[in-house]
């Protein structure tokens, strides 16, 4: 067996490279190696998507992104899209018992076929980013085993290059809708992507399968008609293309009809789905024949998507996932390259144009939103501090064990109590939430472990099961724990010791076999130090411990979330409503001190507020500053309606003063509001004086 690479893993041990968090990257061979100095590599696009988003598309965020998630794993593996990327390079030297390919030797330029990230790499330094094509171009070097797929690379250069890696990230997808149309009867292809470099691929293979009989029908959503110039994109397209829409994907059945129209109601015999904007799938399933074949590069999501769609249609569809590698790929790639060179050449100029807009990295900062979300369960989210988070999460909710949550209000706690509950050996068994701080001190005995009948004035006469009795084989919740008395706090800790209880007025004990997991929103051990909670029983509850984040701490999630509320809220109210790019910018900016409880709280208010589909930037700002501006404008009536006479020069200095304080509460320096008033900083630093701010 070949090599692949086992002595550069180094945690955790006992992995592959390509499953292992982190390799060794060091520069010396080890045995049955070769080193590659990198000049290019091409990124899977979901992955860089996914960077270029988190960093707002500055060019030195993203560079600084790849570098750290480069450094923190010595190879590129991002953990946010579980995807890697390509690359090119010069052979630099070779292990003396590395198994060389046939016509291989130190000094060539090759390509390599095997992702990043199972392959030990580093990067000294990005020099160039294109966006577009999602490659940068670098000085590193990248570890390589005898199992890697390498090829000399001659015949490119320049542009040429880039296009031959593009086609190789795809070449799976290709290679095989290539070998599906050739057993098909096709007279019209439909591709629905928002990139044209991709869908010139795929229009080129439909084409080839029987050239000028085939109508290939590009289909993009309407948020990128402002990004490229349709008469460009139908040049460079040439015969390949025959029509193409901009329709609203988020709004499937409209596209649909908007489609059929276009096409006097003729239906696609394939459709090829490159976008994963929800509403995508269910397009491709309405407008493709019955019996005829959708095929899907966004296995994940699109693919099962996709088949629960055409079932409830009634339509017999193939569904074909594009994925995986082929053994002539690279043969493949380069008659590709020099079949679509023409068109990805006019395509050029036009795209480093776009690549510039401000409107284009806006655009793509909210598509790359959506590719970005992870999702587990219904718990939402895009950073990876939450992502870690969760990660332990399910790894501890296996184990059936106490575990105490903890973070501020509003973080999401019992989000993640439901998750581990749902997870757990016991997801099938009752669960019961308690919030302690509901319950009276002198009622707490007799809810936790009920009464028997006639145990006291007022006591039902059949009795009460208590809260351990209805969790029994199950799990209870016990939010905000620290708000029991200390007496309580005992008996509960018996109940934990000893799995036995007895009812109020009881003389025989309950046994009970419960899964006790607690939240607070102080930390329990700081409880411990001020004598405000038992040491014995919250080592007894603390076998684990999950700390929940505030929302300041993961910003990434604040879009999602806030997305999937308005999403929700559109639902309900049956209008759909979305957010400007600059609307979440402001929500980014806030530092939420009612976290995510007072992030759906906003949304909610946005929502009902806010009379336009589209919520704004200045919607999200004068609702989430409301208290600093309240402090805008003199409210005359009020303050001077006592006064027979008014005097002018009182009026405007309140009214200045009140302007001056509200720029500073805003801008937070004087030279931004000074800007921000159009006056000189020297004047804004005077009036500050002036009135003592």
């Amino acid at each position: 067996m070949k090599g692949f690479g086992l002595d550069r893993v180094i945690e955790p041990k006992g992995n592959v490279p390509v499953t292992a968090w982190k390799l060794d990257n060091s520069k010396k061979l080890k045995s049955k190696e070769l080193r590659i100095a990198v000049d290019l590599i091409d990124f899977e696009r979901g992955n860089f998507n996914q960077i270029c988003s988190i960093c707002q598309y500055d060019e030195t965020k993203i560079k600084e992104r790849i570098l750290k998630i480069v450094n923190e794993r010595n190879k590129l593996h991002n953990p946010y899209t579980e995807s890697s990327g390509l690359f090119t390079g010069i052979i630099e030297e070779i292990s003396p018992d590395f198994e060389i390919q046939e016509g291989l030797c130190v000094g060539d330029q090759v390509v390599c076929l095997t992702p990043l990230a199972g392959l030990p790499l580093y990067i000294e330094e990005i020099t160039s980013i294109d966006i577009n094509y999602a490659q940068i171009e670098c000085k590193g070097y990248a570890i390589c085993f005898e199992s890697v797929q390498l090829f000399k690379q001659n015949d490119f250069v320049g542009n040429d290059v880039k296009y031959l890696m593009k086609i190789l990230e795809e070449e799976g997808s290709l290679c095989n809708i290539s070998e599906e149309l050739k057993h098909m009867n096709v007279s019209k292809a439909l591709i629905i992507g928002p990139n044209p470099i991709e869908a010139i691929f795929y229009a080129r293979i439909a084409y080839d399968i029987a050239p000028g009989k085939i109508e290939n029908i590009i289909v993009t959503d309407k948020s990128y008609a402002k990004l490229y110039d349709t008469d460009v994109v139908k040049k460079a397209f040439g015969d390949l293309m025959t029509r193409i829409y901009f329709v609203d994907l988020s709004m499937p059945m409209d596209a649909f009809s908007q489609l059929l129209e276009g096409e006097n109601r003729k239906l696609a015999d394939v459709v090829v789905n490159l976008e994963n904007i929800k509403g995508s799938e269910t397009v491709a399933n309405c407008i493709v024949k019955d019996s005829g074949m959708v095929c899907y590069t966004d296995i994940n999501n699109s693919y099962a998507q996709g088949l629960l769609i055409a079932d409830c249609f009634g339509k017999q569809v193939d569904h074909y996932a594009l994925d995986g590698y082929e053994k002539d790929a690279y043969e493949f790639a380069v008659k590709l390259v020099n079949k679509v060179k023409p068109n990805l050449d006019i395509l050029s100029e036009t795209l480093n144009k776009v690549a510039m807009q401000k409107s284009f990295v806006n655009m793509k900062n909210h598509e790359i939103t959506r590719d970005a979300v992870q999702k587990i369960d219904d718990f939402i989210y895009m950073s990876p501090v939450t992502k870690n988070m969760l990660e332990e999460v399910i790894n501890v909710a296996k184990y059936d064990c106490n575990v105490i949550i903890q973070g501020e209000t509003g973080v999401g706690k019992e989000k993640v109590f439901d998750l581990i509950h749902q997870n757990s050996p016991r997801s099938g068994k009752p669960c019961i939430k308690i919030n302690c701080a509901t319950i009276h001190e002198n009622l707490a005995e007799s809810e936790f472990f009920g009464y028997e009948k006639g145990s006291f004035t007022g006591a039902q006469e059949s009795g009460k099961k208590g809260y351990f009795e209805l969790a029994n084989n199950g799990t209870l919740f016990l939010d905000e724990i620290g708000s029991l008395s200390l007496s309580m706090q005992s008996k509960l800790l018996r109940v934990l010791q000893e799995s036995t209880y007895y009812k109020v007025g009881g003389v025989e004990p309950k046994h009970v076999n419960v899964r006790v997991i607690c939240a607070n929103n102080i930390p329990l051990k700081k409880l411990v130090n001020d004598g405000a909670f038992r040491e014995d029983l919250y080592y007894r509850l603390n076998i684990c411990m999950i700390n929940v984040a505030p929302l300041r701490m993961r910003k990434e999630d604040i879009v999602c979330l806030a997305e999937s509320f308005l999403e929700s809220y559109s639902k309900k109210y049956g209008i759909n409503k979305t957010f400007s790019n600059g609307a979440l910018e402001e929500l980014q900016g806030y530092h939420w001190p009612g976290n995510v409880r007072e992030l759906e709280n906003t949304v909610h208010r946005l929502y009902i507020s806010e009379k336009e589909n589209e919520i704004d930037r200045m919607a999200v700002d004068m609702l989430i500053n409301e208290s600093i501006y309240e402090f805008e404008t003199v409210d005359i009536r009020k303050e001077f309606s006592s006064e027979e006479n008014m005097d002018l020069n009182s009026i405007m200095d309140k009214q200045e003063k009140k302007l001056i304080e509200f720029a500073l509460k805003k801008c937070k320096t004087t030279r931004a509001a000074a800007e921000f008033l159009n006056i000189p900083q020297a004047t804004f630093a005077r009036k500050k004086l002036k009135y003592n701010l």
